[in-house]
């Protein structure tokens, strides 16, 4: 919602006119992002303050180049996996003795990164931010959802205190309950505590305002710290449950610098002599891929749910996460990129303008610059239940059902795509999962030559509008060069745009949902985006994000024989429930009843026949069942047909009285 029709800039005007705003927000999102970023680093291989340095830094840099209001940069849960398994690889090399493998390994990954940002940076000064848009979102997110399963696999024996653990994925999977048998009891108190309050705690804050600005971050260290203190983390020692020995020590514990602003102890320079090697080359392109896809897309919907409305430029912002990330591969940082979850946060705390992460690296830097003694209190159990968290939220139920209501050949996407992910790796799972999409593509008649070649033709209506007529296919790969046909036509030239999809053989579900963001880039400029023709294509499920096809479309065709005053009220009930039409015939006839009775005396009867979308059949038969049938004399049939247009037969039901209740 607008205040008096003004939209907040972070300009010079708005720092001071907004500082209250965004310095409170900056606060609460500091108190997220502290455990978050020193979990991320520790969980990456990193050193513990290598997510702080990444966010401080994302903070001070970004602020000034990026134009994106909202979003908070920093290191993300989502990068763990690849800056991992970077560091994991390179530990592997041969190297001479008394050389650190630790320290190499993570001076390699600070060189992969810088390379990798160098790329981000060109990416933005070449505007090249639209390659974003190639990859299939459902692909994404099942890129995204194993990245959560990954997490989740290598955090549970760090929340349960189990150590010298070792495998991929699917491995440690299968060894949970092995995690679990030899769990520290004192530890696994901890992480588990600590989990539940994730999960619990926003629950209780959403029903009571009070605590609505209190992260769960923030209540786990309140409970975790003291609880180590209370345990005696820092001072080794042992202790028996039920005959059995366990040790406690700081092992258990964040490991931090003791003086103040030691945090410039852990300073680290690359280590650039790793770029001769292939390996390095290939871990390159994962972080400059997986950051800058998730990077931008985690911008774009920051955009969406921005109260103003703000719109960002990806290339700008592309540019501003390249250059910070280069800032902090050169002292030891993570890779960053436009966090979600922490700028989701941003938006709830009310913060106003992109001052707001400024203000939250300012609070990171007084916090580990002045008390870092208190930083190394905090339990690894408990920063690992976030981590585990926040896998469940990557992974979650609720991912897998939002895919499928999209359509099954979407949730096959999304499956192959998240176990090819974690038999290999993520560059393998995401190449899996766009040859699979090509190879349904193929499947469902897209010819060869338009996988990346838009065929358009461009029409004037009149002087204000202007008509893109699509032939051939709609799809994710040749998606790029039909949205710079319709930026320029209607964005840049300022002109009204109908879309007729009608001559496709296919808009897929990537299309569909970009088209959507596309329109609200209209809406916002003041100007229309029609679409035309997709009543002519087949759609694979009710979602507006469906694939669409040509070729008929499946319908239920419902049959009523009964007596003429009930059809009268049948037909007058199915047409509030959705039905756009019905045939009645007149006609004469005897039921079961009166055959069985010898009285073949034919009695007048109605026939009526609706033809309507599978989901409005389904509501009428319910209705038919359980309000109608027990009480009188009706004969149902129902039929799946298939017609050439679906249009004719889907009518505005959003606001229909509920048949029955007229």
């Amino acid at each position: 919602m607008r205040i008096n029709n003004q939209v907040p800039r972070g300009n010079a005007q708005g720092f001071f006119k907004y500082m209250k705003d965004d310095m409170i927000s900056g606060l609460l999102v500091f108190l997220i992002a502290l455990p978050l970023c020193v979990g991320i680093a520790l969980a990456s291989g990193f050193p513990p303050l290598a997510g702080i340095f990444t966010a401080i830094i994302g903070a001070f840099l970004t602020t000034f180049i990026s134009n994106s209001e909202m979003t908070i940069k920093g290191p993300a849960a989502g990068l763990i996996v690849i800056v991992l398994g970077c560091v994991e690889e390179f530990k592997l090399n041969e190297m001479p003795a008394g050389t650190d493998m630790a320290v190499f390994a993570y001076k390699a990954a600070l060189a992969v990164g810088v390379v990798a940002a160098v790329l981000q940076i060109l990416f933005g000064l070449f505007r090249a931010g639209i390659l974003g848009e190639f990859f299939p979102a459902t692909v994404v997110h099942g890129m995204l959802a194993a990245i959560g399963v990954i997490i989740i696999a290598k955090q549970i024996p760090v929340a349960l205190g189990v150590t010298g653990v070792k495998g991929g994925p699917l491995s440690l999977l299968a060894q949970i309950p092995e995690f679990v048998k030899h769990a520290n009891p004192a530890i696994a108190l901890i992480g588990m505590l600590s989990l539940l309050i994730m999960f619990v705690w926003p629950l209780v804050r959403s029903r009571v305002g009070f605590l609505k600005p209190i992260p769960a971050h923030m209540i786990v260290l309140l409970v975790s710290v003291p609880l180590g203190i209370y345990l005696n983390l820092s001072t080794a020692h042992e202790y028996k449950i039920f005959h059995a020995d366990y040790k406690l020590s700081e092992q258990y514990l964040v490991k931090m610098p003791t003086k103040i602003f030691g945090m410039f102890e852990e300073y680290q320079t690359p280590d650039f002599s790793v770029l001769s090697e292939f390996k390095a080359w290939k871990w390159i392109a994962m972080f400059f891929i997986i950051g800058s896809l998730e990077s931008l897309l985690s911008a774009k919907a920051i955009d969406l749910l921005d109260p103003y409305k703000r719109k960002s430029s990806m290339n700008r912002d592309m540019l501003a996460v390249g250059v910070a990330n280069l800032a902090a591969s050169m002292v030891g940082g993570l890779p960053m990129i436009s966090e979600i979850v922490r700028s989701r946060a941003n938006i709830d705390n009310g913060a106003k303008t992109r001052f707001a992460d400024l203000w939250h690296g300012i609070f990171l830097l007084l916090c580990v610059g002045l008390i870092p003694t208190v930083l190394h209190l905090i339990p690894l159990a408990a920063l690992a239940a976030m981590l585990v968290y926040t896998g469940t939220r990557l992974a979650h139920p609720n991912e897998f059902r939002n895919v499928y209501r999209i359509g099954k050949e979407q949730l096959l996407l999304f499956v192959v795509t998240l176990v090819v992910v974690l038999a290999t790796d993520l560059l393998i799972g995401v190449a899996a999962g766009i040859a699979l999409k090509m190879v349904l593509h193929l499947a469902n008649g897209v010819p060869m030559r338009s996988f990346f070649k838009a065929y358009i033709e461009v029409e004037d209506v009149d002087d204000n509008t202007s008509i893109i007529i699509a032939k051939e296919s709609a799809v994710f790969s040749n998606w790029i060069p039909f949205k710079r046909q319709i930026e320029e036509i209607g964005l840049v030239q300022r002109r009204n745009l109908i879309l007729d999809l009608s001559g496709t053989t296919l808009v897929d579900a990537s299309v569909m949902e970009k088209l959507e963001e596309v329109s609200h880039d209209f809406e916002q400029e003041g100007l229309k985006l029609e679409l035309r023709g997709l009543d002519e294509l087949r759609a694979f499920s009710a979602s507006a994000h469906a694939t669409r096809k040509r070729g008929l479309t499946p319908v239920r065709r419902l049959t009523l024989v009964t007596n003429p005053e009930l059809a009268a009220k049948l037909i007058r009930d199915m047409v509030d429930m959705g039905a756009t039409g019905y045939t009645e015939i007149p006609c004469f006839g005897a039921g079961r009843q009166l055959v069985n009775q010898d009285e073949l005396i034919p009695q007048a009867q109605t026939r009526v026949e609706v033809i309507m979308p599978i989901d409005i059949c389904e509501k009428v038969i319910d209705y038919l069942r359980t309000s109608i049938v027990p009480q009188n004399q009706l004969t149902v049939c129902v039929e799946t047909v298939e017609v050439a247009k679906i249009t004719p037969f889907v009518g505005d039901v959003e606001n229909a009285p509920v048949a029955g209740h007229h």
